[in-house]
């Protein structure tokens, strides 16, 4: 499995960034990493200075967004939705961007979903719930979740 640290997180999001600017190429990973890197040029000047990225510390309470965290949540919803996992995540991603219009503006959606799910699966100590999650994101889309 997969468990890379903060600092290896940071190093590819830097790393793509630099590659991304240079026009050199990317692997599959990160050419989907650059296109979100591309629509958040308000992370560009984060990306744009590893060394003081690795250092950097990123506080809700002092309104800094994570730029890392994001990203890397973007990575994982761009996985869920080419494997369709949880089954259905596709469809109801597809039902979201459909209702706002925008793709970028739905992923923002999904992202509150996943945060949602794993928030309360850490709390209560249990695996993420998928079903919840799809029910967030057909509520999201205006759709009615399954009642089961």
């Amino acid at each position: 499995m997969f468990d890379p640290s903060q600092h290896d997180v940071r190093r590819f999001f830097c790393e793509t960034q630099r590659k991304r600017i240079a026009g050199e190429p990317l692997t599959p990973l990160e050419s989907i990493a650059s296109d979100w890197i591309g629509v958040h040029p308000e992370y560009h000047a984060v990306l744009d200075h590893p060394e003081q990225a690795l250092e950097q510390r990123f506080d809700a309470a002092d309104g800094r967004s994570n730029p890392f965290l994001h990203l890397s949540m973007h990575l994982a919803i761009a996985e869920q939705l080419s494997i369709d996992q949880p089954k259905g995540i596709r469809e109801a991603w597809q039902r979201l961007a459909s209702h706002l219009g925008d793709e970028h503006a739905a992923a923002h959606e999904v992202m509150e979903c996943l945060g949602q799910v794993l928030w309360e699966s850490q709390r209560n100590h249990r695996p993420p719930d998928g079903a919840a999650y799809l029910d967030c994101l057909l509520r999201r889309s205006g759709a009615r979740p399954n009642p089961n």
